[in-house]
């Protein structure tokens, strides 16, 4: 609770990139409302400002490192992507070229996050309604990107990273603070793309040119073919080692701020199409900083929660913190291969509650989000923004969301329920700065 007790005044904050739209002594007082002046992230001490808006029970989830936990349906898919990119790229001797990073530190630099991925300035993942901050130089990652430069700059050309990644986002039931990403970064010389060394010396993967949809101003046409071609048959064939052979699939163009040109990969899953993983060849000027100018490379990333829910049908991304053994016996397999279907071990009943206030004129729906998480834990399944309305008179705005609760091991009378809205209310009041209705 603690840490939520200053979000509406932070929120001030949130809206500029630094502190410096406020008078020296304002932003003392936001400090100064602080209860405690650091946080402690795996025995490292940081210490608070006015970009502060990391709560205490997203703190307490650091270092729950699920895709390690043995049995666990993260650990599973880990494996089985592990597995196949091992197999997919061995060296001369047999054995697998990509390295493994899956225990790097979660609290990383701004630059990490966003600067070294050429993430534009005025870009929403950069506002605090968007990520969560540990103060204006670190932050909790929002992907697991954050860590290619640093990996790139020790001289590595192939790895996969694994690892949770921290995001302010809706609530529902595929939504989680929480989450799980796998990064992998192939990095290719003239050798690995053309293999024939007489033909080497006559191939150029650099050249003068302009930018277009195709390619990059540095790249050749043909460079940028032969690595696409590696790329997708690579993650194509991830996709159908994951889901079946005989899939229906397709590429769809898309942008992210560190490649060029990108896709996302689509399968048809249940009759449904089913975004799998984003990629793209990764910004020259990004290997340029990271000391690596002279390759080209690719990249891809993948969420997953989001393939595991459709691999194992999960239907709540909570259950993937459940510590009960009703949900995991059921991934209790030395196979990671082993095809298994999640089995509801109870439907309890839901709680609706509703709750309206007029909302301050600096307000963000993901500090309500928050704050709903942190008063109310895993019973919250859903919050919904169900309706807007603005006075005619005096201008004012009012929301109204409705929240789900749901026990995910035990049924919730009407009574907890409405002890624990209660309790939202008056934090909602007293934090967001907000008139309840």
């Amino acid at each position: 609770m603690r840490n939520i007790m200053t979000v509406h005044k932070v929120t001030r904050c949130m809206l500029t990139t630094t502190c410096e739209r406020y008078s020296s002594s304002t932003c003392y007082q936001i400090l100064s409302s602080l209860r405690e002046k650091t946080i402690v992230v795996n025995g490292t001490e940081y210490p608070r400002d006015c970009y502060t808006n990391v709560t205490d029970r997203i703190l307490n989830l650091i270092g729950k490192n699920l895709h390690h936990k043995q049995y666990h349906p993260l650990s599973l898919l880990k494996q089985r992507i592990v597995n196949f990119i091992y197999s997919k790229f061995v060296n001369t001797r047999g054995n697998p070229v990509f390295s493994v990073h899956d225990n790097l530190n979660p609290v990383v630099t701004l630059e990490q996050n966003f600067d070294n991925l050429l993430v534009p300035h005025d870009h929403p993942s950069r506002r605090l309604s968007d990520s969560y901050y540990i103060n204006s130089k670190f932050m909790l990652r929002a992907h697991t990107s954050a860590h290619q430069h640093n990996l790139i700059k020790c001289g590595l050309d192939n790895f996969l990273v694994f690892g949770d990644v921290y995001r302010r986002d809706e609530i529902d039931s595929t939504h989680y603070p929480v989450f799980h990403q796998m990064e992998a970064v192939r990095l290719c010389g003239v050798s690995e793309l053309v293999g024939n060394q007489k033909e080497a010396k006559k191939f150029h993967v650099f050249e003068s040119g302009n930018r277009d949809p195709t390619k990059q101003r540095s790249h050749t046409l043909e460079a940028v073919k032969l690595v696409e071609c590696d790329m997708k048959n690579c993650l194509l064939e991830l996709a159908q080692q994951l889901f079946g052979k005989g899939l229906e699939y397709q590429w769809t163009d898309t942008y992210f701020p560190f490649t060029h040109p990108s896709w996302e990969l689509e399968i048809k899953h249940k009759n449904e199409w089913l975004e799998v993983l984003g990629c793209g060849i990764i910004e020259q000027h990004i290997l340029e900083k990271a000391g690596a100018g002279h390759k080209i490379g690719w990249a891809a990333g993948l969420g997953l929660e989001r393939l595991a829910m459709k691999l194992y049908n999960i239907p709540d991304i909570r259950l993937f913190w459940s510590t009960d053994s009703g949900f995991l016996h059921q991934f209790h397999t030395d196979n990671p291969h082993k095809q298994i279907s999640f089995k509801s071990f109870s439907q309890y009943p839901q709680c609706i509650n509703n709750i309206s206030f007029w909302i301050p004129e600096v307000y963000s729906s993901n500090d309500f989000y928050d704050l709903v998480r942190t008063v109310g834990g895993d019973i919250i399944e859903q919050v919904t923004l169900v309706d807007v309305f603005t006075h005619p008179r005096t201008k004012r705005t009012s929301h109204c969301y409705k929240i789900v609760y749901r026990h995910m091991e035990k049924t919730l009378t009407q009574r907890e329920v409405n002890k624990i809205h209660k309790l939202i209310e008056e934090t909602s009041r007293k934090n967001l700065n907000v008139e309840i209705r």
